[in-house]
Formats: structure tokens, sequence, C-alpha cells
């Protein structure tokens, strides 16, 4: 049988997609917007990743206030 190179299984991407969401990505980097608004820039594995990262946005938009969030929400969704 033929393999259908143009399938697209929307439901595998789904699942991959939220098990990527609810288990490897809790920690988030939030840009502080006016008005009590955020912005989430970023989703990391670990603390650390979160953390380096962080020091790079600070030194190439000081102008920016970001802090680094564990989102248990995302572990929640299921």
């Amino acid at each position: 049988m033929p393999y259908n190179a143009e399938f697209n299984d929307s439901a595998s991407e789904d699942r991959a997609c939220s098990y990527r969401e609810r288990f490897l990505t809790n920690w988030a980097i939030v840009c502080l917007l006016p008005n009590m608004q955020r912005k989430i820039v970023g989703r990391f594995r670990t603390r650390t990743d979160a953390d380096g990262h962080l020091r790079v946005l600070r030194q190439m938009m000081p102008e920016r206030e970001f802090i680094v969030v564990f989102d248990c929400e995302s572990s929640r969704n299921f």
C-alpha cells in the first residue's frame, strides 16, 4: 500500500502538543505590559533554562520588564 505523504494526522499532533504544553513547558518568561497586561514570551522545561533566557532578554531589551513564572495551569488542563 503506498504511503500518503499528504496525510495530516491532526489528532496525533494535538496530543503531542498537549503533552508538550502540559508536562514539558511549565516555566515561562512573561513580559509585563502597561495596564496590568502581560505576554508570555517563551516557555521552558527547567527554571535554569528560563533564567538563562531571561538574562539575555534583559540585556537585549533593558527598557522592558520580564519575570519568570511557574505556570501550573498548563499541568492541570488534562
